[in-house]
Order: structure tokens, then C-alpha cells, then sequence
């Protein structure tokens, strides 16, 4: 049994009702932002094949839809009951059919080699502890030339606005999120993963030893949060030299 997955998904169970309002409601609703510039960074082809992982209640996937105008197809995978169950009501409202959702997590993805342009997680894989395993599975999900995306909360690196940031997040956020969520250990345990979350230079590091190239990274809002973009490179194995 794995005691981290257990809890990890236990708390999102119990803060599903109420996270789609925190999300909006502690970040100031920066959240919508963030989301619309990591599907920008993608730059998708039309009719796409997409996996959203860690899809939450499907916020992603539906500006992934927004962008495409429909004409795209999204399957969402997250490993919490909870939060499928609040993103198949939020497809259900919005009429939605280009998104599937299935319950799954990133380090036993349910899908055949090769299939997808793209990848997005947007705030989980720093709730991952094998990330280098994690990456490696949506490498090979990918189509040679495909983009994963990553969008995570990172810790500005220094300034003032460090000092009000980790004040905030450290005494103020716990305290709110608690108090709407009924789960006090969620949102204690919120900035503990973000604090314990590499440096950007780092994680992009990780995610080159796991075969993407053409890495970048974005720091937006501050620091507050970081946008990965990485490539799945044409035959990594290939030796130099080869004509094809």
C-alpha cells in the first residue's frame, strides 16, 4: 500500500466540494490565468488527442476544449472519486462531449504508446513522490514531437515579496482553506508541498533525464507560480550520425 497516494487522494476527496471555490478564492483568481496560458503554451493542431492528469474537476481540460473550439479530444484522468464525480456534473452542465474522464493515476497511465500531442498537470506532480517515474509515463504516452505541460506552485526566490508571500501562504492560506474546506490538514499540508517542490531549474533537470528537450519555463505572478513546457524529442536513442 502506498500511505502517501492514500492520503493524498483521501484529501481530495474531502476537499472537492469546495475546491474549484478555494482555487478561486486563494489565488486571487489568478487560477483562470494561469490555465489559459498554459493551453496557450501548447500551441495545439487542431483535432488533437490530450490527456489532462490530476484533471481535477476538469478546469483544464475545458479551456483545452475552449481554445480548440470543440474540435479536440480530452481524455481527463485523476485518481480521486471525488473530484471525477464534480467534473462529470461540471461536463454534464456545460454539455460537454469532447472530455473523458477515468480513474487513473500519472504512474499507471491506461493508454497505448504514441497516442497523445499533449500532456497538462496543472498543481500535481508535486503531489507525486516519484516524479521521474511520473515523467517518464507521459514520455511514452506521448507522440514523437508531443508537449507536456506543467503548471505548479513554485516559491519566489527571494525579495519582499518572498517574505509577504511565505507569510501568507504559511499562516493565512491554512487558516482560510480550513475554515471553508472542514480539513484542516489539507491546507497545512498545501504549503508544505509547495515549500518542498524543487526549483525550477531543477525539476526542468528531471524532466530532460526523462527524454524531453526544447525544455523551458515560465515564472508568472511573481514566482508564485511556474509553467513547464518540454518536447518529446525526435528518436532520443537514435546515435549521432544516423541518416534517415
Amino acid at each position: 500500500m502506498n500511505e502517501e497516494l492514500d492520503f493524498v487522494k483521501e484529501m481530495f476527496d474531502k476537499i472537492s466540494p469546495k475546491y474549484d471555490f478555494l482555487n478561486r478564492l486563494l489565488s486571487f483568481r489568478q487560477d483562470s490565468f494561469w490555465r489559459t496560458q498554459m493551453v496557450c503554451a501548447a500551441k495545439l493542431p487542431k483535432d488533437s488527442h490530450v490527456m489532462d492528469v490530476a484533471c481535477g474537476t476538469c478546469d483544464v481540460a475545458l479551456e483545452v476544449s475552449a481554445q480548440l473550439r470543440g474540435r479536440v479530444k480530452i481524455f481527463g484522468i485523476d485518481f480521486s472519486p471525488g473530484m471525477l464525480l464534480l467534473g462529470r456534473r461540471k461536463l454534464l452542465d456545460k454539455k460537454n462531449t469532447s472530455i473523458t474522464l477515468v480513474r487513473a493515476d500519472a504512474l499507471n497511465l491506461p493508454f497505448k504508446k504514441n497516442k497523445f500531442d499533449a500532456i497538462f498537470i496543472a498543481f500535481g506532480i508535486r503531489n507525486i513522490m516519484d516524479r521521474k517515474q511520473a515523467l517518464d509515463e507521459f514520455h511514452g504516452a506521448l507522440k514523437t514531437g508531443g508537449r507536456l505541460v506543467v503548471l505548479e506552485l513554485t516559491t519566489p526566490e527571494k525579495g519582499f515579496f518572498r517574505a509577504i508571500y511565505l507569510g501568507y501562504f504559511k499562516q493565512i492560506l491554512p487558516v482560510i482553506g480550513s475554515f471553508f474546506s472542514k480539513h484542516a490538514n489539507a491546507y497545512r499540508y498545501l504549503p508544505e508541498s509547495v515549500l518542498n517542490f524543487p526549483a525550477p531549474a531543477s525539476f526542468a533537470r528531471t524532466m530532460r533525464s526523462a527524454g524531453f528537450g526544447q525544455i523551458r519555463f515560465k515564472q508568472m505572478t511573481f514566482g508564485i507560480v511556474t509553467l513547464f513546457v518540454g518536447t518529446k524529442k525526435t528518436n532520443p536513442f537514435k546515435p549521432k550520425g544516423t541518416i534517415v
